[in-house]
């Protein structure tokens, strides 16, 4: 893969370039629209009215939240419901930099860089503008990505219609050279038309563990910052403590961050213990992985055996109770999620689907952008077989990783929130409404341990880090 960078000018944008053709010329749901058009004030007077015990106050806080580090955010749901029939979004991971503008139908055809444009006028704008005393540094514009082209490519072009200026398209490979990046005085410097150019802003679209390529202090302004990702945004190890921690601050209020019983800290030696615990079913993952890499579900012996046999560099890892079939456990278990799933095909098949809610902090809180849903590439069975494969029944993420640096997407699985699609997924109003509380739960969440792992002189707390998440080979890799 070429680390040649590419010069955008204002003018350049073409939505045929920054969406999947099945997106782009679909017509958006109708309720999509309404929901992405509701007020703050109507979203909180319904979600108290449905849930009494919530405080009124204090969501109307939670809604008006700006975030001072992860200012853009994706969280994956889990429709899902209980036992008793409850029905409940439940948070399996928050993303920093997530995807999801290429799979989002326009909210107004006549605005054809749809929220792309949300995101950097509401959020990236705002960001990177110069705070009073502190030094302006001169320089260019950059998106630095290291996948998804698609939409990187969409974010520079974007970035050069707002302010009107050039913007560098960078890519930033692990393992690569990476000979036309290097980092002065904390400035991000650009090696282009056989010059270093300074680099005042970067969006960046780094998700492979961009704490290798990028420091935690750099005095050139990056959105999100890569505390983002280690504090929880690629994290899931630390995500799942500042949950916990956030959970005990809001119990009071009524509210919680849904996610399903984990456990964290698990030595891998350790793992068939606690998938005997939940059940002999059980979610392990490694906690810095993403787009579906790293995420092993295990329903039976003969995939706890194949995960045992992988080898993996990193010592600590996670593991989750399974949100399965409520026909797979022999007696309903009360604190676990199952799924929902889609209405029933003509055949009778129901396939597992997790919802992504794109969502932005601006200075009047945090602000949803964007949709879409993925299903799984199999039908949930009713009861268990011998030699079931449960990630084709439970695993929706559709990136498919064809070789170094080269992904690809499984499009086929894509459900858009268009006219035809979403109907399939059995939600309502009040469930989109929820997804976007548990979002902006979860990221407030998040900004918060960024928060905690800085002293008061804006410094990284290692040691505080260290004892949250303490993997060597992770804390290895971090550029401080």
């Amino acid at each position: 893969m070429s680390n040649s960078i590419l010069a955008v000018n204002p003018g350049s944008f073409n939505p045929e370039h920054h969406w999947y053709p099945k997106a782009l010329n679909a017509t958006i749901h109708p309720m999509i629209s309404f929901f992405l058009n509701l007020s703050k004030e109507r979203i909180i007077k319904r979600y108290c009215h449905l849930h009494p015990m919530v405080n009124k106050n204090k969501l109307e806080e939670i809604l008006a939240y700006s975030c001072k580090y992860f200012l853009w955010s994706g969280a994956d749901l889990i429709n899902s419901t209980s036992a008793g029939g409850k029905r409940q979004m439940v948070v399996i991971e928050n993303n920093s930099c997530p995807s999801g503008q290429k799979s989002m139908p326009l909210v107004d055809d006549n605005k054809e860089d749809g929220s792309y444009r949300l995101l950097v006028e509401r959020t990236f704008q705002s960001y990177i503008r110069p705070k009073q005393g502190v030094p302006k540094i001169k320089g260019k514009l950059a998106v630095i990505f290291d996948k998804n082209h698609m939409e990187a490519s969409g974010y520079a072009e974007v970035i050069a219609d707002v302010f009107q200026e050039q913007v560098l398209l960078v890519p930033y490979f692990e393992g690569n050279p990476n000979d036309h990046i290097r980092i002065e005085s904390g400035i991000i410097r650009v090696y282009y038309d056989e010059a270093w150019h300074p680099i005042r802003a970067a969006f960046r679209y780094l998700t492979q563990r961009p704490w290798n390529r990028l420091p935690i202090h750099t005095k050139t302004k990056i959105l999100n910052p890569i505390i983002a990702c280690l504090a929880g945004g690629r994290n899931k190890m630390v995500a799942a403590k500042a949950y916990d921690i956030y959970n005990a601050e809001l119990s009071e209020f009524g509210l919680r961050i849904n996610t399903p019983e984990t456990i964290w800290d698990v030595s891998k030696a350790e793992i068939p213990l606690w998938v005997k615990k939940l059940g002999g079913q059980a979610v392990v993952k490694i906690p810095y992985s993403n787009a579906g890499q790293g995420v092993f579900t295990i329903i039976n012996q003969r995939e706890l055996d194949a995960f045992m046999e992988k080898e993996i560099d990193y010592q600590r890892y996670i593991v989750q109770s399974l949100i399965g079939n409520y026909n797979w456990s022999s007696t309903g278990e009360k604190g676990k999620f199952y799924h929902v799933g889609t209405i029933p095909t003509p055949k009778g098949q129901t396939y597992v689907t997790d919802l992504r809610m794109m969502v932005s902090s601006t200075p009047k809180g945090i602000r949803p952008l964007c949709t879409y849903a993925r299903r799984a590439e199999s039908p949930l069975l009713d009861h268990l077989e011998a030699g079931s494969d449960s990630w084709k029944m439970l695993g929706t993420n559709l990136s498919i990783k064809l070789g170094e640096h080269q992904w690809s997407s499984d499009t086929n699985r894509l459900m858009l929130m268009d006219r035809r699609d979403f109907n399939k997924l059995g939600l309502g109003l009040d469930d989109l409404i929820e997804a976007y509380i548990q979002t902006v739960l979860s990221t407030i969440a998040i900004d918060k341990m960024c928060k905690n792992l800085f002293n008061s002189k804006g410094k990284f707390r290692y040691k505080l880090f260290k004892s949250l998440n303490n993997d060597i080979t992770l804390l290895d890799e971090i550029l401080i």
